[in-house]
């Protein structure tokens, strides 16, 4: 017997509707001067401090402020490494010239087109809100989004895909995660959805054409 095919996608932000989180970490660094691995450094002593290593869990869902973590992690820089930055966001410079994955846009769009649910997943944080907005318009492109900050969840927790796939009225078995975070994708499977691990929009697509099947199936 088939598996049923996948009537809701549920894409990620960073680093699929955007380039690589790397890349830019890369920019960012370079635009406030600071040496990636000294960042990284401190910003991974005050991610212990919450009792994980997820670097963006604690302001994502949130257990603190964007502004007290970058206090500490301004702190840190200073005694540690002498840089003193006194950041109060990270989401002006984080957006600056970052660009939009318009391939993956259009691949999303033909498939809402045919009536395939298509909806946002992102572990986001409240000060970018506003950011990742002007970026793509989620009014055109998506039948739902669901963030981190704003339900208490995040992935690759369970319950963030238990309260996705209520969201988009299908069981689990019919929705499938897009993105580039494996560890969500491990998340998404053991909720009993498919995933996708993005590398690249054509990479992608494809799995998804296997996923969601044919434009001359009916997919509700």
């Amino acid at each position: 017997m088939n598996a049923p095919r996948v009537t809701a996608v549920w894409t990620d932000f960073g680093g699929v509707l955007t380039p690589p989180i790397a890349e830019t970490m890369q920019k960012f660094c370079a635009r406030m001067d600071i040496d990636a691995h000294a960042l990284l450094t401190v910003i991974g002593e005050v991610t212990e401090s919450f009792g994980t290593s997820d670097y963006m869990e604690p302001i994502d869902t949130p257990m603190v402020t964007e502004a007290e973590w970058l206090a500490r992690i301004g702190a840190l820089l200073r005694e540690r490494y002498g840089v003193d930055r006194r950041i109060t966001t990270l989401a002006d410079d984080w957006f600056e010239d970052r660009e939009t994955n318009l391939a993956w846009v259009e691949q999303l769009t033909a498939l809402r087109a045919r009536g395939v649910f298509v909806g946002m997943l992102s572990n986001m944080v409240p000060t970018w809100d506003g950011h990742w907005r002007r970026m793509v318009d989620p009014d055109a492109l998506f039948d739902d989004v669901v963030m981190s900050f704003e339900v208490g969840a995040r992935k690759p927790q369970a319950r963030m895909f238990e309260l996705a796939a209520r969201r988009a009225g299908v069981p689990a078995e019919r929705c499938v995660l897009v993105d580039d975070n494996e560890g969500n994708c491990e998340g998404a499977r053991a909720a009993g959805w498919h995933a996708i691990h993005f590398r690249d929009t054509a990479g992608a697509a494809a799995e998804l054409a296997r996923l969601v099947g044919s434009p001359t199936e009916a997919v509700r």
